[in-house]
């Protein structure tokens, strides 16, 4: 699903990436010797992810904000805290020339003149009620640039992470660490057994993961663990509790020392749950966790390398000249199913890959946002006012809490792990009710001084709009993949007890594979029309390397993958700027 000339840029830049927070001063891990320690994570069989113990995200948060700091203090940094992003401003030729923000403590909404902007701005896990995800992920600034025309690619792509701890307030992620460091997936094999987790013997327990995909273990991709997690859960009945969907992540057996490089995850399950994992299991089950899809960007490919061209000003670019979007709120490296601990890498890789083409475009530009006339930016803070003067104003019985929480239901329902096309067509006409209900849903509080009801209300607007851009790209996508999981197009294993020849069962499963990609192995790119999202479809960049077969778990595996490289495989082809074609 990823064009390939990116993520090839992005895995030559991992080493250096590493070397780079590591002098920054982030505190990895190191062997006895002192070197970089590593570890597994889900989908690999070797150890490769440099780490900081449990909380690697954090101290890389710790160490780039300290990087923030020191430029700021030299004069080369202004930050806006604490100031909400309204939308982009746009000339007559539809190039960006700055955004209007809003003080959220005065309520002052301003525009900020530009030659670039950068979106920035994370992942829409609030569109499902309760992520992993911060509490400030509505996607409502991915919203906002899609709704002004920037195309979203992708967005039926998103990543339920198998290991999180409900909350009333969210859900807490349980890092895939604990299951690199030797942690287990378990249930009972009596449903809702109420003994004590460690009194129940080995030969009573089920460890479907390590049974199921004996080479991965507990480190199978995630969607296959979530999935395996849901099916042990719902379709078995196997849940550890009666009232809620759980299974045991345990660590119980682990010694203190590893107990002690988890101490960041350990704590805060101790924390919210008021029980010791290091001597009880945890209770733990997927969650929304991450957004594959985003803002549609653009890049050079390197003919040389294979790679980007460095420096290109269209690097990162979304299809609005001057507005860029990089990390989780673009669409590039991790196509169906991202694996753990790319985020970070991605995410650091974009900025470093980005910022040398900004100031190319920058210096390219025939003129600046300086020279723009004010009444373009005056423009475009009163149309911004005269919306939220609407919102203040508006009156009727609905309630925007209530009208998210059932967003959050249905999205949760019907399009996370399992995905059924009739459910998903119930949840695009929820969607459109909750739309029409929306329009009548005031503001509980019309104070002009810090007034979050005001910034959620308006969130929400925007969170209605990309939910409809995710539900329906997975309605029209008929297929399997990755974290996109459709049961009534899955191509089944092989039967080796049938009676018909194994070999000949693989080729027509390579068939129905090459068949698959021929028509589904290409980008979803929406754009925002007033009757709602025109879904188009790009064609990937495949010149490195050649799709094969995903085969974790499947019966006759070894089979399909020998008839595959004999007969199917297929030389890289060179592919030329990839292509959008209609549905």
């Amino acid at each position: 699903m990823n064009h390939q000339p990116p993520v090839k840029e992005m895995a030559d830049w991992g080493p250096k990436v590493i070397d780079l927070l590591d002098r920054l001063g982030v505190p990895f891990n190191r062997t006895q010797e002192g070197h970089l320690d590593r570890r597994r994570f889900g989908g690999t069989l070797y150890k490769r992810t440099a780490f900081a113990g449990a909380t690697t995200g954090q101290q890389l948060l710790y160490a780039l904000d300290e990087q923030v700091r020191r430029w700021e203090a030299e004069g080369l940094v202004r930050k806006f805290e604490f100031w909400e992003f309204l939308g982009t401003i746009t000339d007559d030729q539809g190039v960006c020339r700055g955004a209007v923000v809003q003080d959220m403590f005065s309520m002052e909404i301003r525009a900020l003149p530009g030659d670039a902007v950068v979106m920035a701005t994370g992942g829409c896990g609030l569109i499902f009620g309760k992520s992993t995800m911060s509490m400030i992920c509505t996607g409502g600034a991915n919203s906002r640039v899609y709704q002004e025309g920037a195309k979203y690619g992708n967005g039926e792509f998103l990543q339920v992470h198998p290991t999180a701890v409900p909350g009333a307030d969210k859900l807490r992620l349980m890092s895939e660490s604990a299951r690199g460091e030797g942690g287990r997936v378990w249930v009972p094999r009596t449903p809702h057994d109420s003994r004590d987790p460690k009194s129940i013997p080995e030969s009573e327990r089920y460890y479907f993961l390590e049974e199921r995909y004996p080479t991965y273990g507990n480190l199978v991709p995630r969607d296959i663990a979530t999935r395996e997690i849901f099916d042990v859960c719902v379709k078995q009945g196997l849940s550890v509790e009666t009232e809620r969907l759980c299974v045991y992540l345990d660590l119980t057996h682990l010694p203190a020392t590893t107990h002690k490089k988890l101490d960041g995850i350990l704590n805060i399950y101790q924390k919210f749950q008021g029980v010791n994992p290091r001597q009880v299991p945890m209770k733990i089950f997927p969650a929304i966790h991450y957004s594959m899809g985003g803002i549609w960007v653009d890049y050079t490919k390197d003919e040389t390398t294979g790679g980007l061209e460095h420096g290109a000003p269209n690097n990162h670019m979304t299809n609005i000249p001057g507005l860029y979007a990089i990390g989780e709120a673009e669409y590039h490296y991790h196509g169906a199913n991202r694996l753990g601990a790319n985020s970070l890498l991605s995410t650091i890789f974009e900025g470093l890959i980005t910022g040398p083409s900004i100031v190319n475009y920058i210096n390219s530009l025939k003129s600046s946002a300086a020279d723009a006339p004010t009444a373009l930016f005056d423009g475009a803070v009163r149309k911004h006012k005269d919306a939220m003067d609407d919102l203040v104003g508006r009156t009727g019985n609905e309630n925007a809490y209530r009208l998210h929480d059932e967003l959050g239901r249905t999205m949760t329902e019907n399009v996370t792990v399992v995905r059924y096309n009739d459910k998903i067509k119930e949840t695009l006409t929820k969607i459109d009710e909750i739309a029409e209900r929306f329009k009548r849903a005031p503001l509980a509080d019309n104070g002009q001084w810090t007034n979050q009801n005001l910034s959620f209300t308006r969130a929400l607007g925007d969170m209605i709009v990309l939910a409809k851009v995710i539900a329906l790209g997975a309605l029209q996508r008929d297929e399997s993949r990755g974290a996109h999981y459709k049961p009534d197009f899955q191509i089944d294993g092989l039967d080796p007890d049938s009676g018909e020849d194994l070999t000949e069962q693989a080729r027509r499963w390579c068939k129905q594979f090459q068949a698959n990609n021929d028509k589904w192995l290409k980008s979803t790119i929406a754009e925002h029309t007033p009757e709602g999202p025109k879904l188009t479809y790009e064609d990937v960049d495949l010149s490195l390397l050649s799709p094969r077969p995903r085969t974790y778990g499947l019966k006759g595996a070894e089979e399909i993958m020998r008839v595959w490289n004999s007969e199917f495989a297929k030389k890289p082809v060179e592919t030329k700027k990839p292509v959008a074609v209609s549905a």
